[in-house]
């Protein structure tokens, strides 16, 4: 089945879905707001915005972080318009994943809530109906949009996702993605598939975009150069990978299984980003930053502990691969091995390696030059 099929995240609000475990996305969103604030604040300098805002939200999936950051845009233009005297754009919202995402969610469940919490901003500068939300299904690694529609486009935690795992990972036994001991042709491979990719996924917003506007993209990525070098990096999936590996061992799982199994992703580096940015030639980088999150921060409440941390990491990890998983394994086998990778993680959370490392960059569209006479 191909990959546009089986990449989303669990639906629904039930224990496992990943409406309930998207707090660590949630961080990371929060950790990135001064950027997108700072890029909506020089969007309206610029004064291109003419009665209507239009706002991408790429790879939104479901659950109270799918409009968490077009609240936050509206308010920020709300502050912005009362503080220079201008009146309140239109807002069109437009909500992308694949099209197994869990769309109906988000119109029963969190745009009510978005809407409730929008309606006193709007109602108090008398423009209660100036804000439009809509799903837009596809991948965002070709068109979505029609031609200089949009002014800003924002993306947290999809980009690292690939349009497909990589080809040439026959060698790559046991590990499920790049590690410290997969052969160099596998990490060139995973390489070279984010390097396509994401040049794409720019060509296809170039055309989009109107000039002057601006995209905020964080993906889950890695400080150093090298791809497999350093463990934190790659942490999350060895683990898992050594949860799969416990299974084959006691026969739930077929060795030839688990050697056949690759995980479709990339975590660039900054330079990598501005690489392809730069090649791509069609936007300039604002900004380029590297933040971390550690695995320890990830659990529920201010403080949690190492074993609330660990259960909620593994119900977040289950909340995005599911699907994945059930694809190529099965589902008799998943309550099983998220049970495994539980105490596998309540092991390892503590180690100065468990970290989240983002790459969040900030850009704006070149203005198209008048073709020479």
């Amino acid at each position: 089945m191909e990959l546009v099929h089986v990449l989303h995240m669990n639906g629904g609000l039930r224990e496992t879905s990943y409406a309930n475990n998207s707090l660590v996305q949630r961080r990371v969103i929060l950790l990135t707001s001064p950027i997108r604030e700072e890029a909506i604040s020089e969007l309206y300098s610029s004064r291109i915005i003419k009665g209507k805002l239009c706002v991408a939200e790429l790879g939104c999936s479901s659950g109270p972080n799918a409009l968490f950051v077009a609240t936050e845009i509206v308010k920020t233009v709300d502050k912005i318009c009362q503080k220079y005297g201008y009146s309140l754009p239109e807002f069109q919202i437009q909500l992308n994943d694949l099209p197994g995402n869990d769309f109906n969610s988000i119109f029963q469940s969190s745009l009510p809530s978005f809407q409730a919490e929008l309606f006193p901003v709007l109602q108090e500068v008398g423009c209660p109906n100036h804000c439009f939300v809509s799903g837009v299904p596809g991948t965002f690694y070709g068109r979505l949009f029609a031609a200089k529609t949009l002014h800003f486009v924002h993306s947290s935690y999809s980009l690292m996702w690939l349009s497909k795992v990589p080809e040439g990972l026959e060698k790559n036994k046991e590990n499920i993605y790049m590690a410290s001991k997969s052969p160099v042709q596998v990490i060139k491979a995973y390489y070279e598939q984010f390097q396509i990719d994401f040049s794409t996924f720019l060509r296809c917003r170039s055309v989009e975009v109107v000039s002057g506007g601006r995209m905020v993209l964080t993906i889950l990525g890695r400080k150093s150069e090298d791809a497999a070098s350093t463990k934190k990096y790659c942490y999350i999936w060895d683990l898992m990978a050594l949860s799969l590996q416990h299974m084959v061992s006691e026969g739930v799982i077929e060795k030839e299984k688990l050697e056949s199994f690759n995980i479709p992703q990339y975590t660039p580096s900054p330079e990598e980003v501005k690489n392809e940015v730069e090649k791509e030639g069609s936007f300039t980088i604002s900004r380029l930053e590297y933040s971390e999150i550690t695995w320890a921060a990830c659990g529920p409440g201010p403080e949690p502990n190492n074993n609330d941390a660990s259960d909620y990491l593994a119900q977040c990890m289950r909340s995005v691969t599911e699907p994945l998983l059930v694809n190529h394994f099965g589902q008799l086998v998943i309550d099983q091995l998220f049970q495994i990778y539980s105490k596998i993680l309540s092991q390892h959370i503590s180690d100065e390696d468990a970290k989240f490392s983002n790459v969040t960059v900030s850009l704006t569209r070149r203005s198209e030059q008048p073709p020479s006479a």
